[in-house]
């Protein structure tokens, strides 16, 4: 399975239609966001993507009810809980947050650096910001459940 990983778009709405384009293009088969959307006029563009999406809270996003009920359900709080390929994926927005539980991958934002690193027990992975806002740098991305392959991607 092909996961496009996603965070801390923060309501930047062009470069998130420029992710989900890049989605669509690399075929994922789902899309994870980590968090800090923002709004809830942000979601729109997701709904453009060709696979389904889900996600978690971040610590920014202010209208937490306007954000569940405009996803239909797809946003829910952290950590999120997820199984593909027989990997037990967990998802946060701050990797403080996450409880050293059994998983296989964890998928986490907030620094808005992009990182990739293979732990003893889990592989450990943050798309980096697909806003732009704070580094100057939109990136997204993608894993590859069976092979545990992962590719940072820019986004224009």
């Amino acid at each position: 399975m092909r996961i496009g990983i996603i965070s801390d778009t923060h309501d930047n709405l062009d470069k998130i239609e420029a992710a989900v384009e890049l989605f669509n293009k690399e075929k994922t088969d789902l899309v994870i966001h980590c968090g800090d959307y923002i709004a809830p006029f942000s979601l729109k563009p997701l709904f453009g993507l060709n696979c389904d999406w889900t996600g978690v809270l971040g610590n920014c996003d202010g209208e937490k009810d306007g954000l569940r009920k405009k996803s239909d359900g797809k946003i829910k709080d952290a950590p999120l809980t997820l199984k593909f390929d027989n990997k037990k994926i967990i998802v946060v927005h701050n990797i403080q947050d996450y409880n050293r539980q059994n998983s296989d991958i964890v998928l986490f934002g907030h620094t808005h650096n992009p990182e990739i690193i293979r732990g003893e027990h889990a592989l450990f992975i943050n798309p980096g910001e697909a806003s732009g806002w704070i580094t100057g740098d939109s990136t997204v991305a993608i894993l590859d459940t069976i092979s545990l392959k992962v590719e940072i991607k820019d986004i224009q």
